[in-house]
């Protein structure tokens, strides 16, 4: 069964820790719904073209409707002509929104976390703490785990340990309330407080 690696404050191994049994039967298809949905959530929906009744002018018949030998018009807001509307544009009133329910949301961060632990790259540490909110010293919690890139995810972070981090390109850090799937399947490892960690997989 797959297992997170527990790492002591010096980030040595110290042991293992069994995620739960019902987490090998997760489908992985619930990962994918949740991720489909929370990349449509950020869509900005801001693209939007005038169709002919948005445009102004046209009230007038440009041409008489006979007798001129060219096709009839009613209108030089339609989108034959230049500077008229644009017919099957895009509008901005469009819904990207795609419902996940609350059971596919838990599914998908539990299968997230099973993918981590299978690669070896899901870490649990009592504490996330930089008492002296020097990013060196956070540099080098981060270079002694020996990861291209890494989640960090506490109950709550401390201004110190928010400061020492935030200037480091591959770090990312989150509150336990900002945790989700996509966050925890962008990044190549995580590290999780134990506190936290228990709480998630007794939930599931």
């Amino acid at each position: 069964m797959s297992k997170a690696i527990i790492l002591d404050k010096n980030l040595k191994k110290a042991g293992e820790e069994q995620l739960p049994e019902s987490y090998k039967d997760i489908n992985a298809h619930n990962l994918y719904l949740y991720i489909k949905s929370f990349l449509a959530s950020l869509r900005a929906n801001n693209a939007m073209a005038k169709t002919r009744s948005r445009v102004s002018g046209g009230g007038k018949k440009p041409w008489s409707q006979k007798g001129g030998g060219r096709a009839r018009a009613g209108s030089i807001t339609s989108p034959v002509f230049v500077g008229g509307g644009v017919a099957h544009g895009p509008s901005n009133n469009r819904n990207y929104n795609l419902k996940v329910n609350k059971k596919q949301k838990r599914l998908a961060l539990q299968y997230a976390l099973l993918e981590k632990a299978n690669a070896n790259s899901l870490f649990i540490v009592d504490k996330i703490q930089i008492e002296s909110g020097k990013t060196k010293d956070a540099c080098a919690l981060f270079k002694a785990l020996n990861q291209r890139n890494t989640l960090f995810i506490s109950h709550i972070f401390d201004e110190k340990t928010f400061l020492a981090f935030r200037n480091i390109k591959d770090c990312y850090l989150i509150d336990g309330a900002e945790l989700n799937a996509y966050l925890v399947a962008t990044f190549r490892s995580v590290v999780i407080e134990k506190s936290l960690f228990e709480s998630i997989t007794k939930e599931g």
